[in-house]
């Protein structure tokens, strides 16, 4: 059984994505994280070949009722991660965000590819960490979050270094978390470009032959 994990915060004012409400102010922050976690979980939640769990903050949020949920441990971000992977039923774990617009099917289907022949598999951000993260069975890379500097240009690679010598890792695709104010002005740009595409094909006179 293949699983995935959307590690995630109850989306409630003051408790999501606070660095971001520092930016963009606290109602903008979270209409934000609201939106992007519902996305997620309509994308990811159903009708694929893993079965999807919620692991969040707070024991009594009650959404969305289809997904089951467990209660993340405490502890740093690494330790919180670490305890989620290893604690469902065997079969290869693959653990998200819930703050990175765009994550496709596609995308997790690949990072389950990865591993059927390797031992971890990393989602890639430009800012030196990663978006995704995934063990091929609950045995595999232990230690691998130890003395990670997270939330720098290092968390990344960091990562790969607690990695053992026999151990194989693989790179899906390069995608970006949304964290503070420039990167959410990035995103609303690239919404915005493509909101502006779409609407300019609908205006394209039909191709004649």
């Amino acid at each position: 059984m293949r699983h995935l994990i959307i590690l995630a915060k109850a989306p409630r004012l003051g408790r999501a994505k606070r660095r971001l409400a520092a930016d963009i102010g606290p109602v903008e922050a979270l209409r934000f994280y609201r939106a992007n976690l519902a996305r997620t979980v309509r994308r990811l939640g159903r009708g694929n070949r893993w079965k999807c769990w919620l692991f969040i903050d707070d024991g009594n949020a009650c959404w969305p009722e289809h997904l089951p949920r467990r209660r993340q441990r405490r502890g740093d971000l690494g330790q919180r991660m670490d305890a989620a992977l290893r604690s469902l039923p065997p079969g290869p774990v693959v653990l998200i965000g819930s703050d990175i617009p765009g994550v496709t099917p596609s995308d997790i289907r690949d990072a389950f590819r990865q591993l059927a022949g390797k031992d971890a598999v990393f989602g890639p951000a430009a800012d030196g960490g990663y978006w995704l993260v995934g063990i091929a069975h609950a045995k595999a890379v232990t230690g691998l979050f130890r003395d990670v500097r997270w939330s720098s240009k290092h968390a990344l690679s960091d990562t790969v270094r607690n990695l053992s010598g026999a151990s194989t890792y693989g790179l899906t695709i390069e995608r970006h978390d949304v964290d503070d104010g420039p990167a959410y002005a990035r995103w609303r740009g690239t919404v915005a470009l493509q909101l502006k595409l779409d609407w300019s094909s609908t205006l394209r006179p039909a191709e004649t032959t």
